[in-house]
């Protein structure tokens, strides 16, 4: 038994509809496939429907955007089987506003300089629950300025290093957004810690009691920041989760299909146990 936690739809900044994404997971082999599209659970009910359609177990998930108070650089929280759902909605709900007028700020910052319309970049956005830059990159993609999502244009205008065009969305704390999790009785995972180069802030968590595992297998995590986090895990008795980041064709630097990184049985078993555990506890 094998599962691919870390994907993306349509309903956030993924290229691929809900059904492409389940049929193809079960195709490329995976038994489990965990949904976690950026501060928001909507397509979750939708996805469980479509994997017993084609055999294959959906593990509810979230992707909840937080950032570092040290070093202000952005963290990723994967919360997966949280019993009480409700109680992500107030933080989720904001993040999704405040990415929304953001996206919308960036459509008119782009607007100054290149012909697209609003109503152009909506209709990449239409099926997701904020704007995303890979919507405004696509208008401007239809257009022939460049092409690849991630290439030269995306860099002069959406950088974090200077884009002319960027406009930055405020997330909530990273000690809300574990509290959050803790009263939804979710499972917390530190997600990717190579990306934000946030390996100082893993280790500081990885005893503390607030998350649950670490996402080791990752496209983007270094081999030897993949060592140290299999230790962190084994000595904090932590779970070792695997999964792709699946993007579809938004992939931010390689191809990534579905199955590329995973979670093994052992681990698996470690997650549905931590969710019982939670059940009972009041």
């Amino acid at each position: 038994m094998i599962g691919d936690l870390h994907c993306h739809s349509k309903l956030s900044d993924g290229s691929t509809g809900l059904e492409d994404i389940v049929f193809y997971a079960k195709r490329a082999g995976l038994d489990v496939l965990a949904l976690t599209d950026h501060d928001t659970m909507s397509g979750v009910s939708r996805a469980e429907i479509l994997g017993k359609r084609y055999g294959i177990t959906i593990l509810p998930g979230v992707e909840i955007s937080t950032f570092d108070p040290d070093t202000k650089r952005r963290v990723h929280i994967l919360c997966y089987l949280p019993q009480k759902p409700d109680r992500l909605a107030g933080l989720l709900g904001r993040t999704l506003e405040a990415r929304r007028r953001s996206g919308e700020q960036m459509i008119q910052n782009v607007t100054r300089f290149f012909p697209i319309t609003p109503e152009h970049v909506l209709r990449y956005a239409a099926a997701s629950n904020s704007i995303y830059k890979v919507h405004i990159m696509q208008a401007l993609l239809d257009l022939g300025y460049d092409t690849a999502i991630y290439g030269p244009l995306y860099q002069q205008l959406f950088s974090d290093k200077g884009g002319s065009c960027l406009v930055g969305t405020v997330y909530p704390s990273l000690d809300e957004v574990l509290q959050t999790v803790k009263s939804a009785r979710g499972i917390a995972v530190f997600a990717h810690p190579s990306v934000y180069r946030s390996m100082e802030l893993v280790r500081r968590l990885a005893p503390s009691g607030l998350i649950d595992g670490i996402e080791v297998y990752h496209p983007r995590n270094t081999p030897e920041d993949q060592q140290e986090l299999l230790k962190l895990c084994s000595d904090n008795h932590l779970i070792v989760t695997g999964g792709t980041d699946f993007h579809g064709s938004y992939a931010s630097r390689r191809a990534n299909p579905l199955g590329t990184c995973v979670t093994d049985q052992e681990n698996l078993k470690k997650i549905f146990l931590r969710a019982k555990e939670l059940e009972v506890t009041k």
